[in-house]
């Protein structure tokens, strides 16, 4: 398999070292992607260096995935504007074991493998450097010329930046000097804002002692409006299901844009080329089957999750946006329906009401589901509510305990997608 020519088709390449094609195609190759400590858990913006390291392997070669503990006490200031918190040690070495376990999900490590992955700390070589060995044995071989030509720095003169940022090239060269020293690693892959920082490596490797070394970037991944790719409503999607469920994981790639879908099907499926460029053809004759987004949403969920919870995320997705059943509703627990409700609006009622059951006309109006009882009774006379998915028979209908999911809870439904999720406390 020929990686580079894959991710050409794939229109994921931006910049490549020559020679790097001709390496990867010779021999197996020892590869590395770096990892960024700022949280205890990588998020959708990661998969595109994950997925580096999982078609590196894939085709043959070596992966090496390379936890920033001593850089993350620094801060990359690429595509930064300003100077981001400095995080705390017991905090880093936190988030560098969490994101250790994380990537074995991804790229296997088992000693059966005989390109097994490899996971490594750049805080195990620098703990023990002193500065002044750091600037006497590396920073002479970079010159102040050579590093304000880069963009990450570049770009930031205007803002300002710190002498801590401006050594963090410095450092992340150092790191692939050492790791082409001692694991005979030749190649370094990263996201396009990087380049300047690879190719520092590249330098350093190059003045202290010479050796082939190798790289290439991806593009960055944004959306049609320009917008940071990794994001939504709520914030980051995150790879921890603790921070982001499965659910809202799925629900995040179903609710791609048309034009988004196209692309990132491209860069984030392992299908063949061909077989994603067949299925972008008939989207665009479709578009509202959404074929591009469920492939994504399906292949992405197994990847990160599990079947399991891709079988969970379709069926907790019909809830709201297909026909399911109040028995499907009565089986989530308690964690599972708000995960589903996530982002519906609540209101709050007493509990003790629903001992002689409430009106509903009432109780639609009172908390605000309608402007007034007028609009409530029209709405139900047109078969238009529905309580935990089954149609209101008429306007004497009452809300009982008997209607609670998980003794708290009810669902109440407007025409085909308007919903409201009622709290009885």
């Amino acid at each position: 398999m020929n990686l580079i020519a894959e991710l050409q088709e794939r229109n994921m390449v931006q910049d490549i070292m020559p020679g790097t094609e001709e390496q990867l195609i010779k021999e197996m190759t020892a590869g590395y992607v770096g990892f960024d400590p700022t949280a205890d858990s990588l998020h959708v913006g990661n998969l595109v260096p994950i997925t580096l390291l999982m078609r590196l392997q894939r085709a043959g070669h070596k992966p090496y995935a390379l936890v920033g503990g001593a850089t993350g006490m620094i801060g990359d200031p690429s595509g930064k504007s300003q100077e981001r918190n400095l995080l705390d040690m017991e905090s880093l070495l936190h988030n560098c074991d969490c994101i250790r376990m994380q990537l074995g999900k991804f790229i296997d490590f088992s000693d059966s493998a005989p390109n097994k992955a490899v996971m490594v700390n750049n805080y195990d070589w620098f703990k023990e450097f002193s500065f002044l060995d750091f600037i006497r044995d590396i920073g002479k071989h970079i010159s102040i010329n050579y590093m304000m030509a880069k963009d990450s720095v570049k770009n930031r003169l205007e803002t300002g930046m710190s002498f801590t940022e401006f050594s963090y090239q410095l450092i992340q060269g150092f790191d692939f000097y050492h790791l082409h020293k001692t694991q005979n690693v030749l190649l370094q892959m990263g996201g396009a804002d990087q380049w300047g920082n690879i190719v520092t490596g590249t330098e350093l490797i190059r003045r202290k002692g010479g050796g082939d070394a190798f790289a290439f970037t991806c593009k960055l991944i944004t959306k049609s409006d320009g917008s940071k790719f990794g994001k939504s409503e709520s914030g980051n999607v995150w790879l921890d299901r603790d921070k982001t469920s499965p659910y809202q994981f799925y629900q995040f790639w179903m609710k791609m844009a048309d034009v988004d879908a196209a692309k990132m099907a491209l860069v984030f499926s392992f299908k063949p080329v061909e077989e994603i460029k067949a299925l972008i053809a008939e989207h665009e004759t479709m578009p509202h089957l959404r074929k591009l987004q469920k492939m994504l949403a399906e292949e992405m969920t197994i990847m990160v999750h599990s079947e399991e919870d891709l079988s969970f995320a379709k069926q907790a997705s019909e809830i709201l946006f297909g026909q399911s059943s109040v028995e499907v509703l009565r089986s989530l627990n308690e964690k599972q329906l708000l995960e589903v409700m996530d982002g519906v609006p609540q209101v709050t009622a007493a509990k003790a009401s629903l001992s002689d059951g409430i009106d509903l006309i009432s109780f639609l109006a009172e908390s605000g589901i309608f402007q007034s009882k007028g609009e409530a009774k029209k709405m139900v006379q047109n078969g238009g509510i529905s309580i935990n998915k089954t149609k209101v028979p008429g306007l004497d209908f009452k809300i009982t305990e008997e209607h609670l999911l998980n003794g708290q809870y009810v669902l109440v439904q407007k025409g085909k997608k308007d919903y409201t999720l009622a709290i009885f406390g």
